[in-house]
């Protein structure tokens, strides 16, 4: 390829803290890291917060590269990567450059702040290898329209772990058919096992959508609702389930108010699903359906241990703070949705305090930090994460690899409430296992459409 067909990446420092082999991800392209950009990661590896890991990494990947044969002549102009075997498409090279060389002029931003510095680099590129095309890689809103407002033609979001452009096309987890799903379907064959019933139905005559596994389907004018069991390439295996059977499933004296609670709760209660992912707007139900499930899986039916419950602290859930108190005791003002679930679970009894305690106790209830999972293997257990839109594809990685043998891991969130920095709706880590696991036999996802916290709840969701 010619060198001119070859595109230059100028990389940011939150590229490499959100992606640490994102030096890798360019293809044939070049790859420029600013000096500036190694100052930031020496200032972020020895800080005692979770994204100091990814900072060490990161320098750990340039070194590997960049290493002790190389002349400081050599790593100016460009290192050529090396193989690795999950990123074998890489073959371009890496270069670091020295922008503390760079003069002030005219043209370019003041030297007063990291950010400038950074943008200039990309600038002084831009005019040495005209026409070659030289593209600033970001991951700061704000940055990237400096920029562009300082002259640098192109000037890109870091979206090699985007799955999906647009939330809008994020997978619900079902599929709703107009009319009556069984009209015009000519060629079903149905059989029982046990309790079960089980449709056979041809793909063309179900339509041309992309089903996958353990997505529901239901109409609008009969009872039919369905999962499906296995997609061939001509043929759509079907679980029958039926609308009033799933209306009226029970977890803890909690039934679903809607179709969607309904075909959650079945998910939540199949011992065959291993992960359920629940999404929707806030004053869906995700939490309470989620917790009324696991004590109903623990308590009543014996069939787990006990009920793990996590989420993100603040900052990022690198930290739970040193004043005194077990992890527990630490963990419960952020935790306060599921007590405040286990309170409406137990309003109705005659001593609901001792209620609480008593089902804290019978179903081990724990809450314990993110920060604190990493290298655990956790057993026969329902897990709880809660809040998963403020979770990065890494960390929520962490957390699925600890799930051992007999544990059901229950993931949601809202993609509307997203409270960290560089985290978007299409970039969170609730989007990407959405999207990952959507073909997985052992896990099913549902968004829940419709608010019935209370009617004030409902207005707010729509209107503001």
């Amino acid at each position: 390829m010619e060198q001119d067909d070859r595109k230059l990446f100028v990389l940011d420092t939150n590229v490499l803290l959100h992606e640490p082999l994102a030096i890798y991800s360019f293809k044939e392209h070049d790859v420029v890291v600013p000096m500036t950009v190694l100052e930031e990661l020496d200032q972020i590896k020895d800080r005692k917060r979770d994204v100091s890991r990814d900072a060490r990494v990161a320098i750990r990947a340039l070194e590997d590269i960049l290493g002790n044969k190389t002349t400081p002549e050599e790593i100016v102009q460009g290192v050529k990567l090396p193989r690795r075997e999950d990123h074998g498409d890489a073959c371009g090279t890496l270069a670091i450059f020295p922008d503390h060389q760079l003069e002030q002029t005219e043209s370019s931003l003041p030297l007063n702040n990291n950010d400038n510095r950074i943008i200039n680099t990309a600038l002084h590129l831009q005019k040495l290898h005209h026409p070659r095309t030289v593209v600033l890689v970001t991951k700061d809103i704000n940055m990237r329209l400096k920029a562009k407002g300082a002259g640098i033609i192109l000037v890109e979001d870091y979206r090699t772990d985007q799955l999906i452009d647009d939330i809008r096309f994020l997978t619900k987890g079902f599929h709703q058919f107009s009319g009556d799903f069984w009209e015009r379907k000519e060629h079903v064959s149905t059989e029982t096992h046990g309790r079960h019933t089980y449709h056979t139905v041809p793909v063309a005559e179900v339509g041309d959508e992309n089903f996958y596994s353990n997505q529901y389907l239901f109409d609008e004018d009969s009872n039919f609702c369905g999962r499906v069991v296995e997609r061939g390439d001509t043929d759509l295996k079907l679980l029958d389930l039926g609308k009033d059977r799933l209306l009226n499933l029970d977890a803890w004296g909690i039934r679903p108010k809607n179709i969607y609670q309904g075909m959650a709760l079945q998910a939540l209660l199949d011992p065959d699903i291993d992960l359920v992912i629940l999404t929707g707007p806030a004053g869906c139900g995700k939490t309470l359906l989620a917790m009324a499930a696991a004590l109903e899986l623990v308590v009543e039916r014996g069939m787990y241990e006990k009920v793990i419950v996590t989420r993100n602290t603040p900052e990022i859930a690198e930290s739970i703070g040193f004043l005194p108190g077990t992890e527990e005791e630490k963990m419960a003002p952020w935790l306060a949705a599921i007590t405040d679930t286990l309170e409406v679970l137990h309003k109705n009894d005659v001593n609901p305090s001792g209620s609480m305690n008593y089902i804290m106790d019978k179903a081990n209830i724990q809450f314990k930090s993110i920060n604190f999972m990493r290298g655990r293997s956790i057993q026969n257990s329902v897990v709880l994460l809660d809040e998963c839109q403020n979770l990065t594809a890494s960390q929520i990685k962490t957390m699925i690899t600890r799930m051992g043998e007999g544990t059901k891991l229950i993931c949601s969130g809202n993609l509307s409430q997203i409270d960290t920095n560089y985290l978007t709706a299409v970039t969170s880590g609730l989007t990407y296992i959405v999207e990952r696991f959507k073909d997985f036999e052992g896990s099913a996802n549902i968004y829940l459409n419709g608010v019935v916290r209370s009617r004030l709840a409902e207005f707010a969701e729509e209107n503001l």
